[in-house]
């Protein structure tokens, strides 16, 4: 898989809360604690969906093709409805209630949201079982997943490095990127919607 392969499949995966928890942490008291295990959390569930999906073989052409294209139709038509529902509730869009808990956060609940939140966030299940199961469809070794889990992981890490490179300039623009995100979360949403639905596309 190439580096313009697994960019938009990583940028889909850390895209909407994943990030915006990335930046609450880095701005939380234990930052460094906190976002080390944020990122532990998501390398050990990105690693056994991936790996899961690879070894089950999960949407490989042993399925069929019939059966790929009526999933990718099922996909498509959600994609759809979360897109319209996202705009149409835009108003009332607030971020879930565990944001809140970000900037008071534990290292041990920094771990389990990393954990969960791309092992279980559906559009981050769907991406992680496509890598694995095109490495299955075409013999590939599942070692060839490592840039696309290690470039999902950089880009979740970005806030924190940011802190740690840039310092108080970091510190200041780091909050206002969050309060942006915060306030216009259904934007994001969409963004994120639209971008899997060209990929799902094509």
């Amino acid at each position: 898989m190439s580096f313009l392969t697994i960019l938009p499949l990583a940028i889909v995966m850390v895209a909407g809360p994943q990030i915006l928890s990335a930046i609450f942490l880095a701005t939380s008291r234990d930052w460094r604690r906190n976002s080390a295990l944020f990122v532990s959390g998501a390398a050990l569930s990105i690693s056994t969906v991936v790996a899961l999906a690879y070894f089950l073989g999960i949407g490989s052409r042993r399925a069929g093709d019939d059966s790929n294209g009526l999933l990718s139709t099922v996909v498509l038509v959600l994609i759809l409805a979360a897109m319209i529902s996202t705009f149409l509730g835009r108003e009332e869009s607030e971020p879930p209630k565990w944001m809140g808990k970000l900037e008071r956060a534990t290292p041990r609940f920094s771990f389990r949201l990393g954990f969960l939140l791309l092992g279980v966030f559906p559009t981050d299940i769907i991406t992680s079982v496509a890598v694995g199961s095109y490495l299955a469809s075409n013999d590939l070794p599942l070692v060839d997943a490592a840039p696309f889990v290690a470039l999902t992981l950089l880009l979740l890490a970005l806030p924190s490095l940011g802190v740690l490179l840039l310092g108080d300039r970091a510190e200041t623009a780091l909050p206002r990127i969050r309060d942006w995100m915060n306030d216009n979360a259904w934007l994001v949403n969409e963004v994120v919607l639209a971008f899997f639905f060209v990929l799902t596309v094509t």
